[in-house]
């Protein structure tokens, strides 16, 4: 065989082996920076959603909480004039055993015998103040398994509560580590740099003027500007967005839940002609709210993985304006 035959063969060998060996499927392009950016608003978008849910649920466990707390305080007193009008009902049957009424006493003591009112009405021997100590004892027994009813749902539903949280919790972690990790894919880290600055100084002095609580909470709003977005967090080391304009309002002395739909149903509607600084905007479906500073701007904690900042009011569909009373 030539030695151009041979040469040939070895080619057309090779040729097949390569085909053989090379895989079926066309190679796939490594996604973009901006494929990237666009699956990083979306993932940030419902992530934010789940952590205003976490809020809510634990703004709903902070109230029951406290209705907890109050229900325990009330129960001790209850429980001591219980025991009182029982030993009182117990010496009105000592004096009636001693009076030779005991068969009247036990008529009142005893439930089988008709209602209270019933049974009271027939009595002639007890009176006016033992039927009102027996009343008494009636009342407080009462009350007392209401206020224990009540306390028993209530912890109930903390419980339920709980459990959800700690669910919501373990799902949040794990949107964050997807969320970091396109983010580490499309920039290079995970989050943005910390602020140059630290927080309320050069910040805060570039406030504009407003006057009075509003005012406050615009400088704290501006004091925070390069601070991380934290979830669930109200500062002063980081913050989500209900977090950032409750911590601002905090320090205006007003009170506001963290939770953007809580904060809706808190303030007082305003349109956007009338919008003052330190009123809150909030976007679409509540589940996003910012601080409104004025010239159109606002100041938010956007995301996970990004810093608080001021920006242009407009960056997505805005749902109303509300105002702190």
């Amino acid at each position: 065989m030539s030695s151009l035959r041979m040469l040939l063969r070895t080619l057309a060998v090779a040729g097949l082996s390569a085909a053989l060996i090379a895989p079926s499927a066309p190679v796939r392009a490594e996604p973009s920076v901006a494929d990237l950016t666009a699956r990083i608003e979306r993932s940030s978008a419902e992530l934010e959603r789940i952590v205003e849910s976490y809020n809510k649920l634990n703004e709903e466990i902070k109230t029951n909480q406290a209705s907890a707390a109050e229900l325990h305080a009330r129960i001790g007193p209850l429980e001591a004039q219980a025991a009182r009008s029982r030993a009182e009902v117990g010496r009105i049957a000592a004096t009636a055993y001693k009076t030779g009424g005991l068969r009247t006493a036990e008529a009142v003591l005893d439930p089988a015998g008709g209602s209270l009112v019933d049974r009271l009405g027939t009595l002639d021997r007890l009176t006016r103040q033992r039927q009102q100590q027996i009343d008494g004892y009636t009342a407080d027994q009462r009350a007392l398994l209401d206020e224990k009813g009540r306390l028993d749902a209530t912890l109930v539903r903390q419980g339920a509560q709980s459990r959800a949280m700690a669910r919501t919790k373990k799902r949040i972690e794990q949107d964050l580590a997807n969320l970091y990790d396109l983010r580490r894919a499309a920039y290079g880290r995970a989050t943005e740099a910390p602020a140059a600055t630290p927080a309320r100084s050069a910040p805060a002095a570039a406030a504009p003027a407003v006057s009075g609580s509003a005012g406050t909470a615009v400088r704290y709003a501006y004091g925070a500007i390069g601070r991380p977005y934290v979830w669930g967090a109200e500062g002063p080391g980081g913050y989500d967005c209900s977090g950032l304009t409750l911590a601002a309002w905090r320090a205006a002395g007003k009170s506001l839940p963290h939770n953007a739909a809580m904060q809706w149903d808190a303030t007082s509607r305003v349109s956007r002609s009338a919008l003052r600084p330190g009123d809150l905007v909030f976007y679409s479906g509540l589940g996003h709210v910012a601080l409104y500073v004025g010239g159109g701007q606002v100041i938010d904690a956007p995301s996970a993985g990004r810093n608080v900042l001021k920006r242009d009011m407009n960056m997505m569909s805005i749902a109303g304006y509300g105002r702190v009373g």
